[in-house]
């Protein structure tokens, strides 16, 4: 199958499995939305539902008080007009009846005074004698007492007028349902939780806010915000202990908004990291493919060094020698010997690409070959060994990709011994496989590039042009089915295993 065309198959699968992952997620979180949602707005309607109740407890209340104002004032009425009778009759019994009247208000204080506001009498009202008219004074021009309109009593000399205020008991009662009425009012805002909620009159003038931006209860703003609120939710109307109507606005709360807004911004996200993902891929499969082309050139003209570099030197070798005393055979066979190598080089890049044919070859044989090319070519500081366990045991391989693999190792290790060292090469066997060590004395590999060696383009200035170890991976897990990997390394030298299967 063409390298491009599967790339393209892989870049088309990882795209649709991220898609669908997105719309699987998107399309889960939505339902986690949508239900987080519902269950938000049951709770709103169970508090909205709730403020109602109250409501129509605290208006309960409000009418029950009103009731007893309208019975208090009647009550007044009777004791104001039983204390005018009494002076206009002479009959004892009415008398009695009319006094039993007038003494039966025992809670409802009163004040009477003349039309010259003179002080004539008082009830239920508690003072010291020496303070008795700056106490019913005070009391005459206080709210309590203003709150309602006076009596107005004939007794047959003038008018006298009757001011009253609240029983006691009744002025606490009222007190009651006044906190009632402010604790209401307060819950709406801090039951809400995260609500935007806003509490107003009939006329649209705020009471109470909560969780609102104050930009928007600006007096410029505060008709544009109740209309958006409106949009969202009808809104709860009460008539509270004034007797007047009052609107509870409320909005969807902030939560919920980002509950709705999540899976949108989930599937933004996702295309966010497909598209940088993708892009990553891309530029990262073009900086490969760019550090192949340029190891690539790298190792062929490092392959190509050697065979050209020697022509030249017989060729310039012959021209300097005096006519007669050439040595063609020897020259002949020098070079031929380089036009073999060159010949085994391109051999060896045709067969990057293409599936090679594996054919049995002796170990000792093919090892001994490799490590004798490269021990003419090493530095004479540097000692070779060859430890083969089985002389005798044959393994599948291609030759030349194979001596190719065993090179590039070999080269490796002299590089990092800078020319100075031991190089052991040893083979050995387990039930599946051949082994092949390759042992240097260098300075190591740290622990970290262990699995960096071995991609395309990695390179020191000790450690080969980097693709000789990408080429080695490719050889021996591609086409030989084995696997290569640095076994140790440390200050004292590094170990690189070959894996091959064995076959029956």
């Amino acid at each position: 199958m063409d390298i491009y065309k599967s790339k393209k198959k892989i870049k088309i699968f990882i795209v649709i499995s991220a898609i669908a992952i997105a719309i699987i997620s998107v399309v889960y979180s939505n339902f986690l939305a949508t239900k987080i949602a519902k269950e938000e707005e049951a709770k709103v309607r169970l508090w909205a539902e709730a403020l109602q109740e109250r409501a129509k407890l605290i208006t309960v209340t409000s009418n029950l008080f009103e009731k007893i104002a309208k019975d208090q004032r009647k009550t007044i009425q009777k004791w104001s007009k039983a204390l005018e009778l009494q002076s206009k009759t002479d009959d004892t019994q009415f008398l009695t009846y009319l006094n039993e009247i007038v003494t039966s208000n025992t809670i409802i204080p009163a004040i009477l005074i003349d039309e010259d506001t003179n002080f004539v009498s008082d009830l239920n009202i508690e003072y010291k004698a020496s303070e008795r008219k700056a106490t019913l004074d005070s009391l005459l021009h206080s709210k309590s007492f203003q709150q309602y309109k006076p009596l107005v009593i004939d007794f047959g000399f003038g008018k006298n007028f009757v001011y009253y205020s609240d029983s006691k008991i009744f002025s606490q009662l009222k007190n009651t349902l006044k906190n009632l009425t402010e604790t209401f009012i307060s819950e709406i805002v801090s039951n809400s939780a995260s609500l935007p909620v806003l509490f107003t009159d009939e006329n649209n003038n705020v009471i109470n806010s909560g969780n609102i931006d104050p930009i928007k209860l600006l007096p410029k703003n505060i008709k544009a915000t109740i209309a958006e609120m409106k949009t969202k939710n009808e809104p709860l109307k009460f008539v509270l202990a004034d007797g007047k109507k009052h609107y509870v606005y409320y909005s969807n709360s902030v939560l919920l908004k980002q509950v709705k807004a999540f899976p949108f911004i989930q599937l933004f996200l996702f295309s966010l990291l497909i598209g940088i993902a993708y892009l990553g891929f891309s530029t990262s499969r073009k900086a490969e493919q760019n550090r192949v082309w340029v190891g690539m050139a790298k190792e062929t003209a490092h392959q190509l060094g050697t065979p050209i570099s020697s022509l030249s030197a017989w060729l310039d070798y012959m021209k300097e020698m005096p006519v007669g005393e050439q040595n063609n055979k020897q020259f002949i066979t020098e070079v031929e010997k380089d036009v073999n190598r060159l010949t085994l080089i391109a051999d060896r890049f045709s067969k990057i690409g293409s599936k090679p044919d594996l054919k049995e070859f002796s170990i000792k044989e093919t090892l001994e070959k490799a490590v004798s090319y490269m021990y003419a070519r090493a530095s004479k500081r540097v000692k070779f060994k060859l430890e083969i366990e089985e002389e005798n045991i044959n393994f599948f391989i291609n030759e030349s990709l194979f001596n190719w693999v065993i090179e590039n190792l070999i080269k490796n290790a002299l590089d990092a011994m800078e020319g100075e060292g031991e190089i052991t090469v040893k083979s050995f066997h387990s039930p599946n496989n051949t082994i092949i060590d390759i042992c240097d004395t260098g300075k190591g590999i740290p622990k970290g590039d262990f699995e960096t060696v071995f991609q395309p383009g990695y390179s020191t200035k000790k450690r080969g042009w980097g693709l000789g170890l990408s080429l080695v991976k490719r050889i021996v897990e591609s086409y030989h089915q084995g696997k290569v990997f640095i076994k140790s390394s440390s200050e004292k030298g590094t170990v690189f295993r070959i894996k091959l299967p064995l076959r029956k």
